[in-house]
């Protein structure tokens, strides 16, 4: 019996990756790659990533980007594409600032119409892309156009938001206990993270039990995977891409309040680029745009990833935008290459 274990040949690289489904081989990339690139900035760069508060600020900044991406990965999955997110999330933080601060409105209020005006994006995209059968492009394309412009109706003129209320959810601080660091004036300082941070973990495994355990969830991927064999499988093919359309929307609209409560600020010019952001750390996290191949936590990862990379080349000195840009375009080139070659050697795997 030993002897025969002895025996038994080394399984080679292409028999182990095809031992994995797709969306696990890429996510398995996403976290290797975050990992090395974090050791490296420990090691090189030292600062603010040797302490558990410079990993948790990674959290802070990008948790609003966590639950875009969240939506995207839905909406990706099923083969389609959501490029308004950014400007629905600027949107809301206007409209929110507004009624807050001009209208009398409260903190339970605003966040009802934060969710309500994603709800009403990702319910028109959502009719227009599954039931009038419109490339997803052009309608959220449309959809981006229509926020920008509709925010800078409301005001154009930017406004850190005041009331009381929302002061206090902004500046409230959860403490991690046990990351906390010693500063430099030796004073003991707690590791605290942003309520914001909480409710991107919460969606995070929301969706990963909707779409590992749910039917709809198994529904996005065939649909994406083919949605010939998945009309022929009983699945409603129009009722899926609807409702990945307007989780996206909805995602936007809880993405676009956590935003606001990070800044602290309405404007115009608010998360700017974030769909784009939100498609390379999908992407990243192993999404493909082909659709059926994608996995949530994949996508936490690829948010903290683009997080990282960004601090590194701040950190580094080269603290001017286009750098920042490059090196995102670096690193989701870096990452197409990579998941091309792969599953080309699975595909072979296959063959033989």
């Amino acid at each position: 019996m030993s002897e025969n274990k002895a025996a038994a040949p080394k399984k080679s690289i292409g028999a182990r990756l095809l031992g994995l489904s797709d969306s696990n081989m890429l996510f398995l990339i996403t976290v290797v790659v975050f990992v090395i690139m974090y050791i490296f900035a420990m090691a090189v760069l030292g600062k603010g990533f040797l302490t558990g508060q410079g990993f948790l600020n990674i959290l802070n900044n990008n948790a609003y980007m966590i639950i875009l991406a969240c939506g995207l990965s839905v909406v990706m999955i099923t083969g389609g594409i959501d490029i308004s997110v950014g400007g629905v999330t600027g949107l809301i933080t206007m409209c929110c600032g507004v009624w807050l601060d001009k209208q009398g409105g409260n903190l339970i209020t605003s966040i009802c119409v934060a969710v309500l005006i994603g709800f009403a994006f990702g319910a028109v995209q959502g009719y227009l892309v599954a039931y009038l059968d419109i490339q997803p492009f052009i309608v959220t394309l449309a959809g981006m156009f229509f926020a920008r412009g509709l925010t800078t109706i409301i005001s154009s003129v930017p406004f850190n938001v005041a009331n009381e209320e929302f002061v206090g959810l902004r500046d409230l601080r959860i403490v991690i206990p046990g990351l906390g660091s010693v500063n430099r004036r030796g004073v003991y300082v707690d590791a605290t993270i942003e309520a914001g941070v909480i409710v991107a973990i919460v969606i995070v495994v929301l969706m990963f039990i909707l779409l590992k355990f749910t039917k709809l969830g198994r529904a996005f991927y065939a649909v994406g995977g083919n949605r010939q064999s998945a009309l022929m499988l009983g699945i409603n093919v129009k009722r899926t891409r609807f409702m990945a359309q307007l989780i996206c929307g909805v995602l936007a609209g809880i993405g676009g309040y956590v935003y606001l409560t990070h800044v602290g600020s309405a404007s115009v010019l608010n998360a700017s680029g974030a769909e784009m952001n939100a498609i390379a750390s999908s992407i990243i996290g192993g999404t493909l745009l082909t659709g059926g191949v994608g996995n949530i936590i994949g996508t936490f990862f690829g948010v903290l990833s683009l997080g990282t990379i960004k601090d590194i080349v701040t950190s580094a000195g080269f603290e001017q935008s286009w750098w920042t840009g490059i090196t995102v375009a670096g690193m989701l080139c870096f990452f197409i290459v990579i998941q091309s070659i792969l599953m080309k050697v699975k595909a072979r795997a296959k063959k033989k």
